[in-house]
């Protein structure tokens, strides 16, 4: 069975799944617990005899039960009826108290599939096959597939979309960066891992790995954090798929907010995608018990500026990460680029301290969470010194006049192909622009920092292209485009103004106190 017949079969069981109210990333979640737990069991039997132990199940104060049944495959797939569904949910929560991966995995792990029948059509279909006899290819082109569904059918309704960072927009940042064996690569809010996965296929792709260095990818490349458990346990499921880590070993992803504080974890590259959303805020439970949004704001000693903007929090959080020498690309919503306050200082900081080499301005309609208006900036990190290290900063417009959707139009590595070779990832000194004063619909455009420091709140939110569906009615985008490009503008106007409801609430708030 080849991987797109095995994706085809198991998303299938999806849609029975949703009769009983099974949601596609409930669904997904309990595909990871099955998939890990079958691939331990093959790792315990020959060839590989790795002598993986698995507890008993556990009582209410998680202590093993002296006679109970072991938490693995072998004793959940001998089960049947209602007492399959029973033992799954026991295993489950049993597990999730077990330390490293295997805690990790089963972290706030819960049966969500009641119905037994269907339980063991699940169970049937992972254990026809040998998933480790599969190439790291095979299998982390399942799991891709599996997520990649879920973003696209679910982002409506679970938020599935919010994790899910196109992939050709991945690979085309790792084309870009070319990380190298041997370095360290982070991603403070790694969602799924696409980063992760796709600087590892360019590395083995790309390079004559020796034993040492193929252990080092493995095992040590790799670091990252997400605090929300479903997404961290797909990310590190993904990972090991894709032969990133041991199945005994500890997580390399942190469940912790990767903002709280400086670790003082350096790395050579911070490849990432931080959440969407302008303001950082946490809930708590107020006098009458009622849960409410406070904004929350990091006081850091390392951070230009203290704000309540996610996103302005997380650029300057990459910047302490960076080793001296260490290299960043960024995707960050319009806002970074031309808010004013603490906006306009973290850029200012960022141009003097790091050498913002690169811009990528990226049209609307390729993420699956709707409305999002999104930039890759490309910086290199540097000492400390008198003069801005920043001295001119490259704009690839891919924009204006570009129309893409998530599912038909859908954005790929070849439309931003020539983005690549302009970048010229050999060399960032021998570019040269494709917009002159023949050419004004040039994409490729350079601005000094003399001229960008000069802009209104040294704005980095710069465009010269014109847009032609303002100026040529005949060269209207198709009607489906047009209609999805006015809901992602409608979306958008409604968050913003969600966001100055709660502004207004909490200033009401704060007068009533």
């Amino acid at each position: 069975m080849n991987d797109s017949t095995i994706v085809s079969k198991i998303w299938n069981l999806a849609s029975v799944l949703r009769d009983d109210g099974v949601g596609y990333g409930d669904y997904l979640e309990q595909i990871t617990y099955l998939l890990f737990l079958k691939m331990a069991d093959e790792l315990n039997k020959p060839p590989y005899s790795k002598g993986l132990t698995f507890p008993k199940l556990k009582d209410v104060e998680d202590r093993e039960i002296v006679d109970a049944e072991t938490c693995n495959w072998e004793t959940l797939s001998g089960k049947r009826g209602a007492e399959l569904e029973s033992f799954y949910s026991q295993l489950l929560r049993s597990l999730s108290t077990e330390k490293g991966m295997l805690g990790q995995i089963f972290t706030k792990s819960q049966n969500k599939i009641q119905d037994p029948s269907k339980l063991l059509k699940v169970i049937d279909l992972i254990d026809k096959e040998n998933w480790n006899l599969m190439g790291a290819d095979i299998k982390g082109k399942i799991y891709e597939g599996l997520l990649e569904k879920n973003a696209m059918d679910s982002s409506g309704s679970s938020g599935a979309g919010q994790y899910f960072t196109p992939r050709a927009l991945i690979k085309t940042i790792v084309a870009c960066v070319q990380p190298k064996p041997q370095k360290t690569i982070a991603d403070p809010a790694c969602g799924s891992g696409g980063f992760f996965l796709s600087a590892y296929d360019w590395i083995i792709a790309n390079n004559e790995l020796d034993r040492e260095e193929k252990s080092f990818l493995k095992n040590k490349s790799f670091y990252g954090n997400e605090i929300v458990a479903n997404t961290r346990r797909m990310c590190l499921m993904n990972m090991y798929l894709h032969n990133i880590g041991e199945i005994d070993g500890d997580t390399p992803i942190k469940s912790t907010d990767a903002l709280i504080s400086d670790d003082g974890t350096r790395v050579d590259y911070v490849l990432a995608n931080p959440p969407f959303g302008k303001k950082s805020s946490m809930t708590i439970t107020n006098e009458e018990g009622e849960a409410e949004k406070q904004d929350m704001s990091y006081n850091r000693q390392d951070f230009w500026e203290t704000t309540s903007n996610k996103q302005l929090n997380f650029l300057q959080h990459i910047k302490t990460m960076l080793k001296i020498t260490g290299e960043a690309a960024v995707v960050l919503p319009d806002n970074v680029l031309f808010e004013g306050g603490a906006g306009e200082e973290v850029r200012k900081q960022l141009l003097k301290t790091t050498e913002l080499h690169t811009i990528l301005r990226l049209p609307t309609g390729i993420f699956y969470a709707p409305g999002v208006k999104a930039n890759v900036l490309f910086f290199n990190n540097k000492p400390a010194s008198k003069e801005a290290w920043t001295k001119d900063i490259w704009f690839y417009d891919y924009r204006t006049n570009i129309h893409h959707t998530p599912k038909k139009r859908t954005m790929t590595m070849d439309h931003l192909k020539e983005f690549i070779t302009l970048y010229n990832p050999d060399n960032l000194n021998k570019r040269t622009e494709t917009w002159s004063d023949e050419n004004k619909d040039g994409r490729w455009r350079k601005y000094a920092y003399e001229d960008i420091i000069t802009r209104d709140k040294t704005s980095l939110d710069i465009f010269w292209i014109k847009d032609k569906s303002l100026t040529d009615l005949d060269n209207l985008p198709d009607p489906d485009i047009l209609a999805n490009e006015i809901i992602e503008n409608i979306e958008s106007g409604l968050n913003s103004f969600r966001e100055i409801m709660e502004t207004i609430d909490g200033a009401k708030n704060e007068d009533i106190v």
